[in-house]
């Protein structure tokens, strides 16, 4: 009896697209309308997955800048707000609590900032060591 890991493997196999593909006695492919001339061509089964996986990283990660810290800053605002509208004590004035959310945006804003200086440093590393490798392999 298969395992659940077998059963698992197997389905997965089966949900895959397939294509049929005719293949002559010589081992040539041939197309669909082709087959009707060879009468011994046989179908085989063929994938019709990509023959190479896409690249890796192809996201390009920008030097961290305050414009875009207080673009996104903007964008959070809004929704702080609310959350301290939700949050806060019943007896915390309008005032007290938009007061609340600037004071989590003093702290939001430069976190934000250090964030992506830490990802893009990151990334330089990143490909810094990378063109080292591919430097050495050539």
């Amino acid at each position: 009896m298969p395992s659940r890991k077998q059963k698992r493997r197997r389905e997965k196999q089966q949900r895959h697209e397939w294509e049929e593909v005719y293949v002559d006695e010589d081992g040539r492919e041939l197309d669909p309308d082709e087959t009707e001339a060879h009468v011994g061509a046989q179908p085989v089964r063929a994938s019709r997955g990509k023959a190479e996986p896409p690249a890796r990283g192809g996201r390009t990660i920008d030097p961290p800048s305050w414009r875009r810290t207080l673009r996104r800053g903007l964008l959070f605002f809004p929704l702080m707000l609310v959350t301290v509208f939700l949050l806060a004590s019943d007896d915390a004035s309008t005032g007290g609590k938009i007061a609340q959310t600037f004071v989590l945006m003093a702290f939001f804003l430069p976190f934000s900032y250090f964030m992506d200086s830490v990802v893009w440093r990151s990334a330089q590393r990143r490909l810094a060591r990378d063109e080292d490798e591919s430097g050495k392999k050539s």
